[in-house]
């Protein structure tokens, strides 16, 4: 009996170090989620501004721009999947991998090629163990982000739009994150980049309805649209990161807190075992006691006959 009392306070003693842990690791997510949201917000201003001026740029203009062009028969197209550098965070990062292969299966439904790049180590981890190709793939930033990444995951996706099909490269190119809708809501959502559809555009920017001022372009229309998309991905991609990071840590800290919960849980069951075992050994060394106190009295009374 003593050896299992000493069993179940083991257990309490490691289920106690991991609750600690756990703890602390659902802290630290919730004051990263606020800072996160912080930074989703300042970036806003200038993703819609930039929208607002790409969208004016294409639609004041009859230039035909490699990057506001639908390609007449797509054959290729870019899949863009963030996901997340660490664990522990619930199903995160596997709804995020769920959604880009049912866009995958959908874009091979069409008839397209699909090349895959990819940021994070679980979603590089997931294609790595599958012997699937990856295009290129990004680490180590996940969880803060800066504009420097965006701008570093940007390049190769705008040479591969910008490049024919028979040279490699893409007709399309499609993002996969996980858009932050509340503490409790996080959405894994996928949307096509390139080639920008005007209507989009405008949904995006807020111009949806406006009637646009006629614009004079200088050097030229074409120019423009060369300086203005790449910036327009650039920012798309930062938001998406941002977006990603903030679901990363909310889904963390449900996770951590229902690991904690859990384990509080583990640990008053635990305790009811042990505090039924030792009073089962108690009770047990009361009954030997009175035995044998019994028996002794048993003996005294055999001897004074």
């Amino acid at each position: 009996m003593g050896a299992q009392l000493r069993v179940y306070k083991r257990r309490i003693r490691a289920v106690t170090a991991t609750k600690k842990i756990t703890k602390a690791m659902e802290m630290i997510a919730a004051s990263r989620i606020v800072k996160a949201q912080r930074k989703v917000a300042a970036s806003m201003p200038y993703a819609t501004e930039l929208t607002r001026a790409v969208t004016a740029v294409a639609t004041g203009s009859n230039t035909k721009h490699a990057l506001t062009t639908e390609a007449e028969a797509p054959t290729r197209a870019a899949i863009l999947l963030i996901t997340s550098d660490r664990g522990l965070a619930g199903g995160y990062s596997s709804n995020a991998i769920k959604q880009a292969e049912r866009l995958t299966e959908r874009l091979r439904g069409e008839g397209k090629e699909v090349d895959a790049y990819v940021v994070g180590r679980k979603g590089v981890a997931y294609y790595g163990f599958r012997e699937r190709k990856i295009a290129e793939s990004w680490t180590g930033f996940t969880d803060s982000p800066a504009y420097a990444d965006a701008k570093r995951v940007a390049a190769p996706l705008i040479e591969a739009i910008q490049t024919e099909t028979a040279e490699g490269g893409v007709d399309e190119l499609h993002i996969v994150y996980t858009e932050f809708v509340s503490m409790m809501t996080q959405n894994p959502v996928d949307n096509r980049m390139l080639p920008l559809s005007l209507e989009t555009a405008e949904e995006e920017s807020g111009a949806k309805g406006e009637i646009l001022p006629l614009f004079d372009f200088e050097p030229s229309a074409e120019d423009v649209l060369d300086a203005l998309l790449p910036r327009y991905v650039e920012s798309r991609i930062y938001n998406a990161l941002l977006q990603s990071a903030a679901s990363e840590h909310a889904a963390r800290r449900r996770a951590m807190k229902s690991a904690t919960d859990n384990a509080g849980d583990l640990i008053k069951s635990l305790s009811r075992l042990a505090n039924a075992a030792r009073q089962a050994e108690i009770t047990q060394e009361i009954s030997e006691i009175v035995g044998g106190a019994s028996a002794m009295a048993d003996a005294t009374a055999g001897s004074d006959k």
